[in-house]
């Protein structure tokens, strides 16, 4: 698949304990379902050639001949099918019978790997059958062909660098180091688990959260597939309980007591990405066998959730949990810095716009927390040309609602002075005509800072950041940015969140109307009918795609071909591929161009994976160049 994409699949087929012709049949038509569905691995069970609970019949040659033969037969029948697949069987070598895993492909065998930790408690008696793997890696000679043996093994795809293969059987993964711990820190980004695990009460819930952590504390995918309809229930009953999960996140899970496969595509690109960046991934190789094969990418269709707005939870209630946490950090935040300084005063604009609302909810949350008086907290309003009704009645009834010291100061005045002071004329609604605006009300709220003996709290937000849509050295200036990590697709949840949980009507009716009212710095003269003319959007572009881009670039660092393959997925009927393209350039023009901004940001909290402070995560020259970037985009055009 394109751009690191590699379908998995986990699979419990139907088998009869002891019966190898029928379980290479059972098995054989699994690998053939997963090929059809475009599957580019598919993992089997935990010695599903001979049945996992075979018991003492291990111990017979028969057996253990009629295995190899049905594992020759698979082998021969995947030649050409573009599937890697990986059985389970009991295998002989040097007189000693071990529990292992084969890896085939078009109809090669690229190694044996065999059980590490041999589970010899409860209902498990492994070690009156099997060996426990050997230390090193060695070669042997099966079906006529020389294949690694071993466990510090690695299947490499040529052509496709992150993908990179490593494999463990059932109980390793439950050992307290398991060996795909060294297979992550060797190179492989996908592991393969053939397992056998029974169901008990509780355990399901278990396995699903060991797979889950495995994956995320390897930065890896990991693709589990359990025993299933077949198993002897002499004793235990298996569900076939198969998982496949990525970097902490469940992609698939089947439904327990019913055979069947499931799928899901890997994103490997992202975890190379992640481990990149993370520090603390250390690679070891000390040891490793790594197998090359000539892997052909299938043509699918990426098929998998794309989030189309990335920051924000899909699920109300880790949405509203999120949403409480993010409120928490940001006044918390604050309420250190009020400390600090030993300020009982600080000094907010209040625009009657969601981010200047989002930013006085926080700054009354922390006065709260400090137990200081909320008339500390002076807002002013400060209309000029741009400002509509709707905004001004808006700003006034919250900071009324809130209880808040309110001031309104005019500033059309002084920017009329300050026209003629520069020869600027009126009626060219040009960046200067704008930006003097801008720089004015900043003006107002630093010296009413000074005068009260407090600081100013900042309200932009982090896409703003990213766009560079602020005014340099107005709004893009404080003493305290409380939004500095709150894109814009989560400000309007926040707001909502606190307009839900509020016991004040007046506060409630008032944060409504707010999420209601179109974005807009409202620094252009309104309609005739007093309606906001200058919508953000129009502008800059919708704030989602943005987000959307955002977090693709800065948390995955992924590349804009990438990115824009995804968008188009996530976006589907809402944007035409000619809007997304045209947006993502923007995007990147802005980005490039509007570093100088973010190189001098006032303090704010970060709140989530993705904050553009020069002192914590992002750090670029003011003057990097966009060039490359924008001809990508160019070309695909």
């Amino acid at each position: 698949m394109k751009f690191g994409f590699f379908r998995t699949a986990a699979a419990s087929c139907r088998i009869k304990v002891g019966d190898c012709i029928f379980n290479r049949d059972s098995i054989l038509a699994s690998v053939r379902e997963a090929y059809l569905a475009g599957a580019e691995a598919i993992v089997l069970p935990e010695l599903c050639i001979t049945g996992y609970t075979c018991g003492d019949l291990f111990a017979q040659s028969a057996l253990l001949d009629d295995a190899l033969e049905a594992l020759l037969y698979i082998t021969e029948a995947c030649s050409g099918m573009n599937i890697l697949a990986s059985v389970g069987l009991p295998l002989e070598v040097n007189c000693k019978l071990y529990n292992c895993a084969a890896l085939i492909y078009k109809g090669k065998i690229l190694g044996v790997l065999p059980k590490t930790f041999l589970p010899n408690y409860n209902e498990f008696y492994e070690k009156r059958w099997f060996t426990p793997a050997p230390p090193q890696t060695t070669y042997i000679d099966l079906l006529g062909q020389r294949v690694p043996f071993g466990t510090k093994q690695l299947f490499k795809a040529k052509g496709q660098e992150h993908i990179v293969l490593g494999c463990e059987i059932c109980e390793d993964v439950w050992a307290p180091v398991p060996p795909s711990c060294s297979h992550a820190l060797a190179g492989a980004t996908v592991i393969l688990n053939l397992s056998a695990g029974n169901e008990i009460t509780g355990k399901a819930a278990y396995r699903l959260s060991l797979v889950q952590n495995q994956s995320a504390r390897l930065i890896s995918g990991y693709v589990y597939a359990c025993a299933g309809e077949g198993e002897s229930t002499t004793d235990v009953v298996f569900s076939g309980h198969n998982i496949i999960c990525e970097n902490g996140t469940v992609l698939s899970e089947s439904t327990r007591f019913e055979n069947g496969i499931i799928y899901a595509d890997i994103d490997t690109d992202r975890l190379v990405s992640e481990r990149r960046r993370n520090t603390t991934f250390i690679p070891d190789t000390d040891g490793y066998t790594v197998t090359e094969f000539d892997f052909a990418p299938r043509d699918n269709d990426i098929d998998r959730f794309t989030d189309p707005h990335p920051f924000v939870p899909s699920d109300s209630a880790e949405r509203e949990a999120r949403c409480r946490e993010i409120m928490d950090i940001q006044a918390h935040g604050l309420k250190k810095r009020l400390e600090h300084v030993g300020a009982k005063n600080v000094v907010i604009g209040i625009s009657g716009g969601l981010d200047s609302t989002l930013a006085l909810i926080i700054t009354s949350r922390a006065f709260e927390l400090a137990g200081l008086d909320k008339k500390g907290i002076i807002t002013v309003t400060m209309p000029c040309f741009g400002t509509t009704q709707r905004t001004h009645s808006n700003a006034v009834d919250l900071c009324r609602a809130l209880g808040t010291s309110f001031m309104e100061v005019n500033i059309a005045p002084s920017v009329e002075k300050h026209f003629a002071d520069i020869g600027q004329d009126p009626s060219k609604h040009d960046l200067t005509y704008e930006n003097c605006q801008a720089r004015e009300r900043t003006q107002v709220l630093m010296d009413l800072a000074g005068k009260y003996g407090g600081f100013v709290v900042g309200t932009g937000d982090l896409s703003e950041l990213a766009l560079g849509w602020a005014t340099y050295n107005g709004d893009h200036m404080s003493m305290y940015g409380v939004n500095c990590s709150i894109p814009k697709t989560l400000v309007r949840y926040l707001i909502g969140y606190a307009a839900e949980y509020t016991k004040n009507p007046l506060l409630r009716t008032v944060l409504t109307d707010i999420l209601d009212t179109p974005v807009s710095p409202e620094l252009l003269p309104p309609d005739k009918d007093g309606n906001i003319t200058q919508i953000t959007e129009d502008v800059v572009g919708p704030y989602e795609l943005h987000d959307f881009f955002l977090y693709n670039m800065m948390r995955l660092a992924f590349p804009p071909e990438k990115i824009y393959c995804l968008a188009k997925k996530a976006f589907a009927g809402v944007y035409d591929d000619k809007t997304i393209l045209k947006w993502l350039k923007n995007f990147y023009y802005r980005f490039f161009s509007q570093q100088f901004k973010r190189s001098c940001l006032p303090d704010g909290p970060k709140v989530g994976s993705v904050s553009l402070s020069p002192r914590g995560d992002w750090r670029m020259p003011s003057d990097a160049s966009a060039a490359d970037f924008i001809t990508r985009i160019e070309n695909m055009e």
